[in-house]
C-alpha cells in the first residue's frame, strides 16, 4: 500500500483510512454528509496525490495526444486543459482524463490512480512518433481546494487573481510560499474552487498555509466519500464505476469529447457507431420512494425483466433522495422514462432525470 505525503496528517486529524487505487486513502473524517455540505457551503480540501501525472514534450507530443486522446488537444491554448478519455481498441475506454498545455510542445496528462500503469503503458505502446514521455507521479501532490468560498480563502496565499482562473484553465506562479505550481480550476465537485499542483517536499507547508488561510471560512479536510457524493450529484462519471474498457464514450454521454475531426485510437469505429445510433445509453435516475441505490443493483422494466445495472448510487446529501447512474436500452432513455432499481425484494420505481441532479 503507498502513502501519500500526507498520510501522517490525515491520520493525525484523526481521518478513517482506507485502501483506494492502492493508496493509503483517508475516506473520511468527521462523516460524509458534514464534508459534503463544507464543500456546497463553504470550502474544503482533498488530498488527491494518488491521481497520476506524466509529462509528454518534444516536437511530436502533440502528434501522441491526439492519436491516443479522443477530443482535440490542438484546440489548447497555453494554461488551457481539457477533458478527454483514451479509447481502446474495442470500443471502450482506457482511462478518462485531463490534458493540460503547459507550453509549445509540453502537455501534462492527469490521469486515474488505478490506472496509472496500464496508461502509461498504453500510450507507451502507440508512441511511435519519438515523444518524449515521464512519470512524475510518484513524485508530485495535489490537493484540491473546492467550495463557494474558495476563492476568497485562498487568495491571501498567491499574487494570481483566483477570480480571473476560468473553469478548465490554470496558471503556473506562487502559492502559499512555493513557486511554480500549478493552480488549476479543474473541479470535480461543481461547486467551484481549484487544484494545487505541487511536488510531494512542498505539499506539507501549502497544506499548513492552506487551513492557517481558510480558519476564517469553516474550511475543513474531506475525504474520498464525500468527493464521491459530490461528483455524483453532478453526473461525472468514475472510472470502474460509470466507464471501462466496455463501455463506449458514445453509449457514456461523451459524444462531447469525441472529436471526429481527427484520426485517434478506434475512430474510425466509434464513428460507425454515432451513425448508426448506440443501443444503450448512461442515464441519470432519481428514486421515486425511500431507498438508497447501489453500485451493481439490477435495473428493471415495469415487468420485473433486468433491462440494466446501477454504475453509482447513492443518498443525495442535497436533495435528500436516492440518485444514481446506469446503462439501459436507449427506449429507456429518454427524461421522464419510468425504470426499477431492484433494492434486495423491491423493484423500487424510478425516473430518468437530466444532469446535473444538483443545481447551485
Amino acid at each position: 500500500m503507498k502513502n501519500t505525503a500526507l498520510t501522517q496528517t490525515h491520520e493525525a486529524l484523526g481521518a478513517k483510512m482506507v485502501p483506494f487505487a492502492g493508496f493509503n486513502m483517508p475516506v473520511q473524517y468527521e462523516g460524509v454528509n458534514i464534508e459534503h455540505e463544507t464543500v456546497r457551503q463553504a470550502v474544503g480540501v482533498f488530498d488527491v496525490s494518488h491521481m497520476g501525472e506524466f509529462l509528454i514534450e518534444g516536437e511530436h507530443a502533440l502528434d501522441l495526444i491526439q492519436k491516443v486522446t479522443s477530443n482535440d488537444a490542438s484546440k489548447l491554448v497555453d494554461g488551457k486543459a481539457q477533458y478527454s478519455c483514451l479509447p481502446n481498441d474495442n470500443g471502450g475506454i482506457v482511462d478518462d482524463l485531463i490534458v493540460y498545455k503547459i507550453k509549445d510542445q509540453q502537455y501534462l496528462l492527469v490521469v486515474n490512480a488505478s490506472n496509472i500503469e496500464k496508461d502509461w503503458n498504453w500510450i507507451q505502446s502507440k508512441n511511435d512518433v519519438g515523444a518524449t514521455m515521464r512519470d512524475l507521479s510518484d513524485d508530485y501532490s495535489l490537493l484540491a481546494i473546492q467550495g463557494p468560498k474558495a476563492i476568497e480563502a485562498m487568495q491571501s496565499l498567491t499574487s494570481h487573481d483566483l477570480s480571473a482562473i476560468n473553469f478548465y484553465n490554470f496558471v503556473v506562479g506562487d502559492f502559499a510560499g512555493v513557486e511554480h505550481v500549478i493552480i488549476s480550476a479543474t473541479g470535480y465537485t461543481g461547486s467551484g474552487g481549484f487544484e494545487i499542483y505541487c511536488k510531494n517536499s512542498e505539499v506539507k507547508q501549502i497544506w499548513d498555509k492552506v487551513f492557517e488561510a481558510g480558519a476564517d471560512f469553516g474550511i475543513k479536510p474531506i475525504g474520498l466519500a464525500a468527493r464521491d457524493t459530490l461528483r455524483l450529484e453532478m453526473g461525472y462519471c468514475l472510472y470502474g464505476n460509470d466507464i471501462d474498457d466496455t463501455t463506449s464514450p458514445l453509449e457514456a454521454g461523451l459524444g462531447w469529447i469525441t472529436k471526429f475531426t481527427k484520426d485517434f485510437t478506434n475512430s474510425e469505429a466509434l464513428k460507425q457507431q454515432k451513425e448508426a445510433g448506440v443501443t444503450r445509453k448512461l442515464v441519470a435516475f432519481e428514486l421515486d420512494e425511500r431507498g438508497i441505490p447501489r453500485h451493481g443493483y439490477d435495473i428493471v422494466d415495469s415487468n420485473g425483466t433486468k433491462i440494466g445495472e446501477v454504475t453509482s448510487g447513492t443518498m443525495s446529501p442535497s436533495l435528500g433522495k436516492g440518485i444514481g447512474l446506469g446503462y439501459v436500452p436507449t427506449s429507456f432513455a429518454d427524461v421522464n422514462s419510468k425504470i426499477y432499481i431492484q433494492i434486495r425484494k423491491n423493484a423500487i420505481p424510478a425516473t430518468v432525470v437530466k444532469l446535473p441532479f444538483y443545481k447551485n
